[in-house]
């Protein structure tokens, strides 16, 4: 998963400032983890210490502070724990360890599911957060780029045959799933590296370190992650991520 973090520290200095480019400082002195990053790191522990996601969630949502959605922080900060029907994209930025922790399309699937409808319950949410999952199962387990495209249009109805050309001139920031994740995608495929993804979904000027968390987190599944842009990630994450990372890089023999 340090493909997603690391995405996300890359692009969160365009959240707010988007760019239309690809030819960018890769981590900016002013980069930072973001909330991508937290609750990524809280699916992980859920998965590592089979606790549920909802408590994951919470505790380390409620425990580092980031710049989340109002939706999400009112649903953080209550006593009530019902998902509150969210098409956003917060379910898919959040997903990738369960892409690379089961190892069927069902499983993965369904495990997306359950970590997605804690909040984003809406069937837009969920789809965004098991496209992502089942993009990074394929990913990893080998399957080519066309068949990973294929499979994603068949089961989740997104167009993929549009190009980043064609898309970055009218695309601007857009938190759904359904406007955010497809195009995500598109930047993985598009790519011929890790770094290419990244630079692919942070230059189409939308919710970029969102879109590069998941571009990031498929692309390093297809191609690995450069031991030097995993190194300046960590270099950036406080000691409780390091540990839960390393603990589930160990438990699914992944780098980073």
């Amino acid at each position: 998963m340090i493909g997603s973090i690391a995405g996300d520290i890359i692009g969160s200095v365009y959240e707010g400032s988007p760019i239309k480019f690809k030819d960018f400082v890769l981590f900016s002195n002013r980069a930072e983890f973001t909330d991508d990053t937290i609750l990524t790191i809280a699916t992980a522990y859920s998965l590592l210490n089979k606790v549920d996601y909802t408590t994951s969630y919470k505790t380390f949502g409620r425990k580092y502070t980031a710049g989340y959605g109002a939706n999400f922080y009112n649903w953080l900060v209550s006593s009530d724990d019902a998902p509150y029907n969210s098409w956003g994209n917060g379910a898919a930025m959040r997903v990738s360890p369960i892409g690379f922790a089961f190892n069927t399309v069902d499983a993965v699937l369904d495990e997306a599911k359950k970590s997605a409808e804690v909040t984003h319950n809406h069937p837009e949410g969920i789809k965004g957060a098991q496209a992502t999952a089942l993009a990074i199962l394929y990913a990893r387990t080998g399957k080519s780029k066309s068949f990973i495209k294929q499979q994603i249009i068949e089961q989740f109805d997104y167009d993929l045959d549009r190009t980043l050309d064609e898309i970055r001139p009218r695309y601007s920031f857009h938190v759904s799933s359904q406007e955010s994740v497809p195009e995500s995608i598109i930047s993985f495929l598009e790519s011929d590296s890790y770094e290419d993804a990244v630079r692919n979904a942070v230059s189409l000027g939308g919710d970029s370190d969102t879109m590069a968390c998941i571009a990031g987190g498929i692309a390093q599944a297809f191609y690995g992650v450069p031991e030097d842009i995993c190194e300046t990630a960590r270099n950036l994450l406080p000691k409780e991520f390091i540990e839960i990372l390393d603990q589930f890089n160990a438990g699914y023999k992944l780098q980073g």
